[in-house]
């Protein structure tokens, strides 16, 4: 009896790998996917469930092929996992799509993965909350010398006067969403969030949302996600310093701002404008120095230099160009002045 059922079982799986080539097979995809919201303001978390034809398996490895649209950088994003679930990120204004294939290995596939032809696909639309158009408009973040940061937005147009805002955010340190610490306002109206003195760690998503609510009924909210180390903007550097060189240099020097930002993560640009005898020349320079040498024609030309800085592309996607500094001038010989 125990060796009928066996055979039995392995008959199925022979059923189950009858191929279309090497890397597809008839194996079935996941009967059930669902979204599962924690309240994390975009970060979901997918499950789905083990097809029913390869519950009693033990001769197959079985893994999954997780596809979800990233609507962030608009692609599909590809995680193969032995799990039946997983977190990701999304953005709760936009579809959102997921599907799933079953991957099996190890049964009879020549040590290769065999994927099914089908899978399994969930879309969900945006919850569509709010009966008068967004709330806000305009959200953007700004972690300066990345200690603190400030979060800004203004009304929509369309909001009603009586609109009340609300700022949450969250990210995997926290258990779960909080308020925004410190609103800031304008005209009497919260267009702002001050995080002065709250931490947020570097190369983890950050999730916002502002919602409102009217005496005409509730708006709808806006999400965002970020990185802090991508929105910094520094102080502009201190004034440059100027120091005579041998053989009628000058030799350029400033020091970085204040803050957390290491000096290997900054780029300078420093812009130089020369006056002589046949008129005005601007140039910009791009270095990654505290330092730069310049040649001078002794009396006959005025050199003035001012720096800005920004985190470099190595360190971060995107950063801000930080203020130019004071200008420092030098009027031929050794003469220094503003």
């Amino acid at each position: 009896m125990l060796m009928a059922l066996k055979l039995a079982h392995r008959a199925s799986l022979m059923v189950l790998l009858i191929c279309t080539d090497k890397l597809h097979c008839n194996v079935d995809p996941p009967e059930e996917i669902k979204i599962i919201d924690p309240g994390h303001l975009g970060r979901l978390e997918i499950t789905w469930t083990l097809p029913s034809g390869l519950i009693n398996t033990q001769e197959c490895a079985i893994h999954y092929q997780l596809e979800y649209f990233n609507a962030y950088t608009k692609r599909w994003d590809v995680i193969q996992t032995p799990q039946r679930t997983y977190s990701a990120q999304f953005d709760l204004m936009k579809d959102i799509s997921v599907r799933v294939y079953t991957l099996l290995g190890g049964c009879g596939t020549n040590n290769t993965w065999i994927k099914s032809l089908n899978y399994k696909e969930l879309v969900q639309k945006p919850p569509g909350t709010g009966r008068h158009g967004k709330a806000v408009k305009d959200f953007g973040c700004v972690i300066y010398n990345m200690e603190h940061m400030i979060c800004n937005w203004n009304k929509h147009p369309n909001a009603p006067a009586s609109s009340q805002f609300h700022m949450y955010y969250w990210h995997n340190e926290l258990e779960k969403t909080e308020e925004c610490p410190k609103y800031l306002f304008t005209n009497e109206v919260k267009s702002g969030c001050n995080f002065t003195g709250k931490h947020f760690p570097d190369f983890t998503d950050i999730n916002f949302c502002v919602n409102g609510s009217s005496s005409e009924g509730p708006l709808m909210p806006t999400y965002a996600c970020i990185q802090i180390q991508n929105y910094v903007k520094l102080d502009h550097a201190d004034k440059p310093v100027l120091l005579t060189g041998q053989l009628a240099h000058i030799n350029l020097l400033w020091r970085k701002p204040d803050g957390r930002v290491p000096e290997h993560c900054l780029e300078w640009e420093v812009e130089h404008t020369k006056e002589g005898p046949h008129g005005k020349n601007e140039s910009r320079i791009s270095t990654m120095h505290t330092r730069l040498t310049f040649p001078t024609v002794g009396n006959k030309e005025r050199n003035c230099f001012t720096v800005r800085s920004r985190v470099h592309k190595y360190c971060a996607e995107r950063s801000f160009w930080s203020e130019w500094s004071p200008y420092a001038c030098h009027s031929g010989g050794s003469k220094f002045d503003n």
